[in-house]
């Protein structure tokens, strides 16, 4: 009788572990995917929180007072140039533009990693005068529109090469992103720089 009191005690206590084995294992799996989901959408919600309206960006450049649109059309040397700048066929035919050949606004978006970024850029006596960051909808790399990043495109130029006569500083972890940036800022400004011939 004594054995197989035993025998049930050690069933009993191997059926307790397993079950405890089995809740752990099912709370950290829970665990898991909560940790997941959060390393999803957290970034995802912070990129996306400051939304700028191109109306409202375009209203502030021109203190209410908004000039007709233009536009330039990527055809012949400009597409190749401009295929040249952004290392990628343009993704439009055209390229919007409000003001004249001294001080222009310009809206234009750009893939980072995998979704579009929207970027509003004023160019003024042919260099950046401002650059914001009116959309970003990418989990990573959403640095890219604050001040400390931006102020350093104010007063860059394009140079013959169409580079920028400034270098800008990468942001760990944004890359692509910062990437993309620069390349539309460029791409505006040779743009810019079109209208006047």
């Amino acid at each position: 009788m004594q054995e197989s009191d035993g025998s049930f005690r050690k069933v009993i206590v191997r059926e307790k572990v397993r079950k405890n084995v089995k809740n752990t294992i099912k709370q950290l799996v829970q665990s898991l995917i909560a940790m997941s989901f959060m390393a999803i959408v957290l970034p995802v919600s912070l990129a996306s929180n400051d939304y700028i309206e191109p109306g409202d960006f375009l209203a502030s450049v021109f203190s209410g007072n908004l000039p007709e649109s233009n536009t330039v059309w990527l055809s012949g040397e400009k597409k190749e140039i401009a295929e040249k700048i952004l290392g990628h066929k343009p993704d439009f035919l055209r390229a919007r533009y409000w003001g004249d050949n001294s001080r222009s606004a310009w809206i234009l978006d750009e893939i980072g990693k995998t979704e579009p970024i929207t970027i509003g850029i004023v160019i003024n006596d042919n260099q950046i005068e401002d650059i914001q960051v009116l959309a970003f909808r990418e989990s990573r790399g959403w640095e890219i529109k604050h001040d400390f990043f931006t102020r350093q495109f104010m007063g860059a130029r394009i140079i013959e090469t169409q580079q920028l006569s400034k270098s800008i500083d990468g942001i760990s972890g944004a890359t692509l992103s910062v990437r993309a940036m620069t390349n539309v800022s460029r791409l505006v400004l040779f743009l810019s720089a079109s209208l006047n011939t």
